[in-house]
């Protein structure tokens, strides 16, 4: 058996020029955590773009040698590939498509040459690493044209592809004039993860209509070869949060809020800007919910986290001014000389403040209009030690499929949400701990590293299949049939 080779975008790992050279800052995502026991050991790699523009030949050598030791590999792009192949593309045109935003998304041919460009640099990077005994694990949409061009160089080796965003409905994917394309890229792989089963649907659906291949059982024969699909909703690092939650760090740091927040519930809302979200929407149920319920004014704040995402990009800058406009006209509607009803911070949290949020709060309101997964509600239930505290989920998240136990809501319906912060408000404390209790035994059961290990095992099995099927038509060649075709060969092997 061979290494182990992951691909992304971006690699686990933030690269910055300074003055007194480069800094090197290691990822505290759940992806890297969970990958972390797979690439860091023996020669296997992680190859993605290192997350700046380096046009200098011996920079880029010295961050490749540094990379090395920490069995990392760059893939180097330009400035104007970025923009149209990450900027571009992928992000204005996969993401708002894949996530239900047909109206925001663009259909430029441009971004469509410049995405394969990208996709085929990174498979010649790979072919540098790679051999035909190696397993490779692809991930998310911005690569997604990148397992058949390996294939079609390693025909034999492990392909997995994970999406990590929504596969939308048919009805959605087909506006694509590159729908196609994107599919035979994918199908490229040996075994394909989503999050959901719903996204394993729609995607089976969208094949059997453009490529015209059936599934059993979720399991497609791509030309004489099995192709697997299948869902892993991914968990995180719950050890991480747990202990966190406990740490003496985080002790302190939920006084400070205390004496912040003063003696009032906590909603806690945590988000990057994307309009996916559902921020403005979440923002107008509050507005809803102290209407009415008014005797809960003064009485529940809502601590708001917006952490700042492509705010340069004129659709997520309106959207900034429009949850600004919002924030400040309910906090003028409501708010008292000693009680802001919402407490409104537009920037990014150490990962010490983020659990002392997590635990200190008595509701997440978890409400995007679309979301693969969403880690968010995962990271507050691992945080919850004293198993008090209830979460409010989006139906539209990926997340909603496991935690049954949490308040799901439709994040379109501002009344059903309204009443849902009003149900957890008055939820009994054994109710809440019941739910906890079985919030967390998932969560803890199905961790990053669960994740891991079950698309691995996954993926090993689709290979066994694959080798028992190719044993099978062998054995299933007679004798004759050998003998016969030795005789058609035009050129005939010798042994002496």
């Amino acid at each position: 058996m061979g290494k182990t080779i992951i691909i992304s975008n971006r690699l686990p790992v933030s690269i910055q020029k300074k003055e007194d050279g480069l800094s090197y800052t290691p990822s505290a995502g759940g992806l890297a955590t969970g990958l972390g026991s797979i690439y860091k050991s023996g020669d296997n790699v992680w190859l993605g773009w290192p997350g700046l523009y380096v046009t200098n030949d011996s920079e880029k050598e010295e961050i490749a040698l540094n990379l090395k030791n920490e069995n990392m590999a760059p893939v180097f792009l330009t400035k104007e590939e970025i923009e149209r192949f990450y900027e571009g593309f992928s992000n204005t045109t996969l993401w708002p498509l894949f996530h239900y935003f047909p109206s925001y998304t663009s259909f430029d041919e441009g971004y469509w040459e410049t995405y394969k460009l990208v996709n085929q640099i990174f498979c010649e990077e790979t072919l540098k690493y790679a051999n035909n005994d190696d397993i490779i694990w692809i991930h998310d949409y911005q690569l997604l044209l990148l397992p058949n061009m390996i294939r079609e160089k390693l025909p034999n080796a492990s392909i997995g592809f994970f999406q990590h965003i929504p596969f939308p409905s048919f009805e959605i994917f087909r506006n694509l004039p590159w729908r196609k394309e994107l599919l035979e890229g994918m199908l490229g792989s040996d075994l394909i993860g989503f999050h959901t089963y719903d996204d394993v649907r729609h995607f089976l659906s969208s094949v059997n209509r453009l490529v015209g291949l059936d599934n059993k059982m979720g399991e497609l024969r791509v030309e004489e070869r099995i192709c697997m699909v299948d869902s892993f909703p991914m968990g995180i690092d719950y050890s991480k949060f747990d202990n966190a939650a406990r740490s003496e760090n985080t002790i302190k740091e939920i006084a400070s809020y205390d004496e912040f927040l003063g003696d009032t519930k906590t909603i806690v809302s945590i988000d990057r800007l994307d309009y996916s979200k559902g921020i403005p929407d979440r923002l107008l149920a509050f507005d809803l919910f102290l209407e009415n319920y008014p005797e809960y004014k003064g009485q529940v704040t809502l601590l708001m986290i917006v952490v700042p995402s492509r705010d340069q990009v004129e659709l997520y800058r309106q959207l900034k001014v429009e949850i600004d406009e919002l924030v400040g006209r309910i906090n003028g509607k409501h708010g008292k000389i000693d009680w802001t009803p919402i407490r409104y911070f537009y920037r990014s949290f150490p990962f010490t403040s983020l659990s002392a949020m997590y635990r200190l709060s008595d509701i997440a309101l978890v409400t995007p209009l679309r979301d693969g997964m969403n880690l968010v509600c995962k990271e507050f239930i691992a945080s919850k030690i004293d198993q008090t505290g209830v979460l409010i989920l989006s139906e539209m998240a990926g997340a909603a499929k496991e935690l049954s136990d949490a308040l799901i809501i439709n994040p379109n319906n501002l009344p059903e949400m309204a009443d849902a912060i009003h149900k957890a408000l008055t939820m009994s404390e054994e109710e809440q701990i019941r739910r906890m209790d079985e919030l967390q035994s998932v969560v803890k059961r199905y961790d990053i590293h669960n994740w891991v290990q079950l698309f691995m095992r996954s993926l090993d099995v689709v290979k066994e299949k694959q080798h028992e099927m190719s044993v099978k038509q062998l054995s299933n060649h007679s004798k004759f049939e050998l003998i016969e075709d030795y005789k058609k060969a035009e050129k005939k092997n010798t042994f002496s």
